[in-house]
């Protein structure tokens, strides 16, 4: 039986990379987020390339809909062999660190440490009787290098990073790999994508996009992406991988 991949957060720009990117490797692929009508249309275009893909609608803000839905995918598929969870909001809105509350955390929480927790709680013990599989995980780069003035997903998602990291070692041993990616850019392609092009009038494409603030916005092609986690799935050789890799700084020589 060949091997599936859950994609948590499936959408056009790094989901359906992740979906292509692992099903030329025989992987099949279940799709999950809100959108039916999306997802439909991702199933139809895998299919178009010979990828065995379905879709699974879910709201990835409520953790406690995670049993029923991975239930879903292995009535499904008969297994789960790799998940990967990085949903993607294009209304997502950053919060200086001096206007956070405890309310901004909550409405936050449940998307990006909750329901991460939850699903791969659900998943790791068929894993680890196997003895193979693998949870992948993406983040943004807030989690890794907190910012003025961009605080709010960055602590959650920090928390998220702290668990896999943990759930890493803790694993080392069982033939089972958790891995985290950190991006610090646009995705293109993705939902994001879209709504910086309608906000600032211009296509987004390889080059980095000026904020209306003046800020430089790099941007990562998602194919590149789902090469870092197919990298980390097949080497794991590594906790995290960080898009761009940051430049190391030049040493002062004193010359």
């Amino acid at each position: 039986m060949s091997k599936v991949i859950a994609v948590f957060g499936a959408g056009t720009g790094l989901g359906v990379s992740v979906a292509r990117r692992f099903g030329r490797e025989g992987f099949r692929v279940a799709l999950v987020a809100r959108r039916k009508d999306r997802l439909d249309t991702l199933v139809a275009q895998l299919a178009d390339e010979g990828i065995e893909a379905a879709p699974f609608t879910a709201d990835l803000a409520d953790p406690t809909a995670v049993p029923a839905l991975v239930d879903a995918i292995r009535d499904h598929f008969g297994r789960i062999d790799v998940v990967e969870y990085a949903p993607i909001s294009a209304d997502l809105t950053f919060t200086p660190a001096t206007e956070l509350d405890a309310a901004t955390l909550k409405a936050l929480s449940g998307l990006f440490l909750f329901t991460p927790v939850e699903v791969f709680h659900a998943v790791l013990p068929e894993m680890i009787e196997r003895g193979d599989g693998a949870v992948l995980m993406g983040t943004g780069y807030s989690a890794v290098q907190p910012m003025p003035h961009a605080s709010g997903p960055g602590p959650v998602m920090a928390a998220a990073r702290n668990y896999l990291y943990s759930l890493n070692a803790e694993l080392a041993e069982t033939g089972v790999y958790a891995g985290t990616l950190s991006v610090a850019a646009l995705i293109a392609r993705s939902a994001a994508a879209a709504a910086v092009e309608a906000q600032s009038g211009t296509p987004v494409g390889t080059e980095p996009i000026t904020m209306p603030n003046g800020f430089q916005l790099p941007v990562a092609d998602p194919d590149d992406l789902a090469e870092h986690y197919w990298d980390m799935y097949t080497k794991r050789d590594r906790v995290e991988q960080i898009h761009p890799e940051p430049v190391a700084p030049q040493a002062d020589t004193g010359a």
